[in-house]
């Protein structure tokens, strides 16, 4: 079975231009981190490495989902943060971990973005991970300033098509999944839109919210308030199934682009090479953490559709996910560096 989050989340964005200099000192720089040799034993703390800074939303789920896995592996969970370069520097510390489960981290799309949008990265995004398991997927809203004169996607598609290069959309930076999902829909309705990037979500919200973009993707747990208060008009939903959050918004697809499908994911991965009974039991300790009552309502609170699929099944997403962001980011045209 292949599990897509797309048919069943907020990371920083990537930088663009990174020389392979700059790469490869980022990666350096994640070795000199705290070492990382504790044996494994219930005495010693999991390290959960997180490719991001505080306060996104990859750590939220992480804040949330460490004192249950924590419960469930009979150990404590760290929860530690290495943003920078795109998620380059934390995944650096991920794979250089040892094979013995101590240290697990967590990542989200640009983990399969990123071989596509940096030409040297210090380490293969599929084959020097251990995938463990997906934790769940959030579906973005494409939403548009109440200026904009479409309610739908139909009304954006012809009001898009008679003023070709006209209207613009913002994205957390280039490379992002924001900017791709934009260009998926700009690739399948074939418009012509502006992009406008910024150096995150939470400039791209104020903008938007502000007028000074006219649409953008972003994280349904950030646009459904908004959307709630007439603040923002929803056009569509990412996924191809509608969201308790906002529970009458059409999917995309089902307003006339039904090849449309692009959600944010999270999902936990260790270094590769790990013994089959290690992750074996961090799969089932993760699976067992997010059935948690206050881990399951947590997440679903956020948007998330929960998943878990087993470590192969979710290996084999990993490699489906890389060919497909491949294929978006030649779509958009994104110029390598």
């Amino acid at each position: 079975m292949t599990y897509n989050p797309a048919r069943n989340h907020l990371p920083p964005p990537p930088l663009l231009g990174m020389s392979r200099r700059a790469l490869l000192a980022a990666a350096g720089a994640a070795a000199l981190a705290p070492a990382l040799t504790w044996a494994q034993g219930p005495d010693k703390p999991l390290r959960l490495v997180l490719p991001v800074s505080a306060g996104s939303g990859v750590d939220g789920v992480a804040r949330v989902l460490g004192p249950s896995l924590g419960k469930a592996l009979s150990r404590p969970v760290v929860v530690e943060n290495f943003p920078g370069a795109g998620g380059i520097t934390g995944t650096s510390v991920i794979v250089k971990a040892p094979k013995d489960a101590s240290v697990l981290g967590m990542v989200s799309n640009n983990h399969v973005v990123n071989p596509s949008v940096f030409k040297n990265i210090p380490y293969d995004a599929v084959d020097d991970i251990t995938p463990i398991t997906l934790i769940g997927a959030t579906p973005f809203v494409l939403v548009a300033h109440p200026s904009v004169a479409a309610k739908n996607v139909r009304e954006l598609v012809a009001l898009a098509k008679a003023q070709p290069g006209v209207l613009n959309y913002g994205s957390s930076g280039n490379g992002t999944i924001l900017h791709l999902a934009a260009e998926m829909f700009v690739h399948e309705a074939q418009v012509d839109i502006k992009h406008i990037p910024y150096k995150g979500m939470g400039p791209l919200t104020t903008d938007v919210l502000g007028g000074q973009i006219q649409l953008a993707f972003i994280a349904i747990a950030v646009a459904a308030p908004h959307v709630k208060s007439g603040a923002l008009r929803a056009i569509g939903l990412s996924s191809t199934t509608r969201s308790p959050l906002l529970p009458d918004l059409p999917t995309i697809a089902e307003q006339g682009l039904p090849q449309y499908a692009l959600d944010g994911w999270v999902a936990v991965v260790g270094p590769a090479g790990l013994p089959k009974a290690e992750v074996e039991r961090a799969y089932q300790g993760v699976r067992s953490a997010v059935a948690t009552p206050e881990v399951r309502d947590a997440l679903l609170a956020q948007g998330y559709q929960l998943q878990s699929p087993p470590p192969d099944a979710t290996a084999a997403f990993f490699r489906s996910e890389v060919n497909r962001m491949a294929r978006l980011v030649k779509q958009s045209g994104l110029k390598l560096d």
